[in-house]
C-alpha cells in the first residue's frame, strides 16, 4: 500500500477507536476531578483541578485491599483450575476413542446453552446445606466444573484435534503410555490455545457479579465487581468520584494484561478451528 493510504487506513482506524477508548478515557480522568466536575458539559478531557482524595476515601470506606486480594487470588485459582480441566478434557474427547464419545461431547457443550441464573438458585441451597456458603467456594468450584469450564473444553479439543497422529505413535514407540503423551508431547504444543484459555476465564472470573452478591454477605470477603457497588452516601446515593477511582484501579490491571497477551490470545483462537 502507498504512504496516503497507509496514512487514510489508520486514521480510519483511530476514528474508530474513540468510541472504544473515551469511555475508559473518561473513567480514569473523572477519578481525579472533584465531583462537581465530572458531570460538566461538554466533558473535559483533562482535569482542570487534580483530586486524588477520592483513591484515600476508597480505602478508608471499605477492606478494599482485601476485597482486591479475594478478586486476584480466586480467578487465579479459577484460571488454573479450568485450565487443567479443560485440557485433560479436551485432550480425551479428541484423541480417545470411547463408545458414546460424540454423544457424550453434545452433551458436555449443552452446559453453554443454561443460563446461570437458572442454576443459581439450587446451587446455592446445595452450597448452604454444606455450610459453605459465605464462602468463596462456590466462586470457585462452579466455575471449574461449569460453563467457563465447558466452553475451554471445546477449544482444548479443537486444538487438540489438529495435532498430527504420528506424534502419538513416536510417543508410544519411545515408551510413553497415555498420560505421558498428553503431559510431554500434546499439552506444551497446546501453548497458545492455553493462553486463550487463561485470559477469558481469567477475566469471566474477575468480572463476575452475580454469583458473588448471591454467595456472599461479609464485606470482608466481597470481591471487586460486588464492592464497587458499596460506595454510597448515607442515602444511598452512589459516590461517583469514588466510584470512578475503584472502577479505575479495578479495570486497569486487566486491560494491561490483555494488551500485554492479546496477540498469544488471537493465535490461541486461530489454531482452534472447527475440524472434527
Amino acid at each position: 500500500m502507498s504512504r496516503r493510504v497507509k496514512l487514510t487506513l489508520y486514521g480510519l482506524l483511530c476514528a474508530l477507536c474513540v468510541p472504544f477508548v473515551f469511555p475508559t478515557w473518561w473513567m480514569v480522568t473523572s477519578s481525579v476531578k472533584p465531583i462537581s466536575d465530572i458531570f460538566a458539559f461538554p466533558p473535559a478531557l483533562l482535569p482542570t483541578r487534580w483530586d486524588l482524595s477520592s483513591y484515600r476515601e476508597v480505602f478508608a470506606m471499605q477492606p478494599f485491599a482485601q476485597q482486591y486480594l479475594n478478586s486476584l487470588y480466586i480467578a487465579a485459582v479459577v484460571t488454573a483450575g479450568t485450565m487443567a480441566v479443560a485440557a485433560m478434557a479436551g485432550y480425551a474427547f479428541a484423541r480417545i476413542r470411547f463408545p458414546g464419545q460424540n454423544a457424550l461431547f453434545v452433551l458436555v457443550l449443552i452446559g453453554l446453552l443454561i443460563p446461570s441464573e437458572v442454576t443459581i438458585v439450587p446451587l446455592f441451597q446445595m452450597f448452604h446445606t454444606a455450610g459453605l456458603s459465605d464462602t468463596h467456594w462456590p466462586l470457585i468450584l462452579v466455575p471449574i466444573l461449569g460453563a467457563p469450564s465447558v466452553l475451554a473444553t471445546f477449544i482444548m479439543r479443537q486444538f487438540f484435534i489438529t495435532l498430527p497422529g504420528e506424534l502419538e505413535e513416536a510417543a508410544r514407540v519411545d515408551g510413553l503410555g497415555r498420560f505421558g503423551t498428553f503431559y510431554r508431547v500434546a499439552l506444551p504444543l497446546a501453548r497458545p490455545a492455553l493462553g486463550a484459555v487463561a485470559i477469558f476465564t481469567f477475566l469471566h472470573s474477575w468480572n463476575l457479579y452475580l454469583e458473588p452478591i448471591v454467595y456472599l454477605s461479609t464485606p470482608a470477603r466481597f470481591t471487586l465487581p460486588q464492592a464497587l457497588t458499596q460506595f454510597v452516601d448515607g442515602y444511598g446515593s452512589p459516590l461517583w468520584n469514588v466510584q470512578l477511582a475503584a472502577a479505575t484501579m479495578t479495570a486497569l490491571p486487566v486491560l494491561v494484561v490483555f494488551v500485554l497477551a492479546q496477540r498469544q490470545f488471537i493465535e490461541g483462537l486461530a489454531h482452534t478451528g472447527l475440524k472434527g
